[in-house]
């Protein structure tokens, strides 16, 4: 996506992982040789999901952004139930309400990160968008270190927009933060649904929820061009590479590595992305956007190791239970 946080109550700003999101039993640093596998796991789940991101935007011209959408959801929700096979059966109506809301906040997480990255470039995109989980963190913390984290975070901003975003398409920035907004709301639902159902089984769920919320926009948007084989395929590969591909090596990882390392890990999304967006979309930073993105990174990075440094990495997994989105679907 991609889980509550690594302190109960407390979202990481990257990431959420869940209460439960470790196995119990000794864990290996991160620096140690058997967690070099792990972080290449993690890192290798990043690099798909922002190559997936700039693969959908090469793929816009032909399905628009809302079916794009419309064709992650459908065939990563189609992946995951297979795979999964959730019962549907001996659930509450508030365990249900939960599924839903978490189905609802990646629909529109998804929804509104296509709309930004349609108008403004990969890089910038992913990194206001960081700033939505960074918020709800420092928010929820109460160090007051966590204020330089947040001005860091601003600092990266206010370089990024150039002093007033300028450089920016207002409406692709306002997006890329709703999205952020999303992720916040993403974290807190993905938590709660891990808590109540097992394994990925709400994650399925809440992949079909979003599916079926967004078929109808996509179908008004593209029509029959979301039948087309070509757009098909590749609509296949943006929801394997930004859904599937990671979610299994994320999920890998998290069984063998710490989750405060698991977060800072996911801290470089918006360096990933920028570089996704130049290697594939020929999208070059200026000095500023490079410094603005570097800013940002350091500020979630901070962010987590403040909140290991209170104890955040101790959480053990519950019996049948597993790291339920380890992403954001963004």
């Amino acid at each position: 996506m991609s889980s509550p946080s690594a302190v109960p109550g407390t979202p990481t700003p990257a990431v959420a992982v869940p209460e439960a999101a470790r196995p119990t039993g000794r864990t290996p640093a991160p620096g140690r040789r058997g967690a070099l596998g792990p972080v290449g796991l993690v890192l290798a789940g990043g690099v798909s999901v922002q190559f997936g991101g700039a693969l959908a935007v090469m793929l816009m011209p032909r399905a628009g952004a809302l079916g794009i959408v419309t064709l992650r959801l459908v065939v990563a929700a189609a992946v995951l139930l297979l795979v999964c096979r959730p019962r549907l059966r001996g659930y509450s109506r508030a365990d249900w309400g939960t599924v839903i809301a978490f189905g609802v906040a990646m629909a529109a997480m998804n929804g509104l990160f296509y709309q930004s990255v349609a108008r403004i470039p990969l890089g910038p995109a992913v990194t206001l968008e960081v700033l939505g989980p960074l918020a709800l963190s420092v928010l929820a913390s109460r160090r007051a270190v966590n204020l330089l984290w947040a001005a860091l975070a601003l600092a990266g901003v206010f370089l990024l927009g150039g002093g007033g975003f300028d450089g920016l398409d207002p409406a692709g920035a306002a997006f890329a933060l709703g999205a952020g907004a999303m992720w916040a709301a993403y974290i807190v639902f993905s938590a709660r649904t891990g808590r109540r159902f097992p394994q990925a089984d709400g994650l399925a769920l809440a992949m079909a929820v979003g599916a079926v919320l967004f078929l109808p926009l996509g179908i008004a948007e593209s029509g029959a061009g979301l039948l087309d084989p070509t757009v098909l395929a590749l609509g296949a590969a943006v929801a394997l590479l930004s859904s599937v591909l990671p979610y299994t090596l994320e999920l890998l990882a998290l069984r063998r590595l710490p989750a405060s390392a698991f977060a800072i890990l996911m801290s470089l999304e918006p360096a990933i992305a920028a570089a996704a967006g130049f290697l594939l979309l020929d999208q070059a930073l200026s000095a500023a956007e490079a410094a603005a993105i570097a800013l940002v990174v350091a500020a979630s990075m901070g962010a987590v190791r403040t909140q290991v440094g209170r104890g955040g990495a101790k959480a053990t997994r519950a019996p049948g239970k597993e790291p339920e989105a380890p992403r954001p679907e963004g």
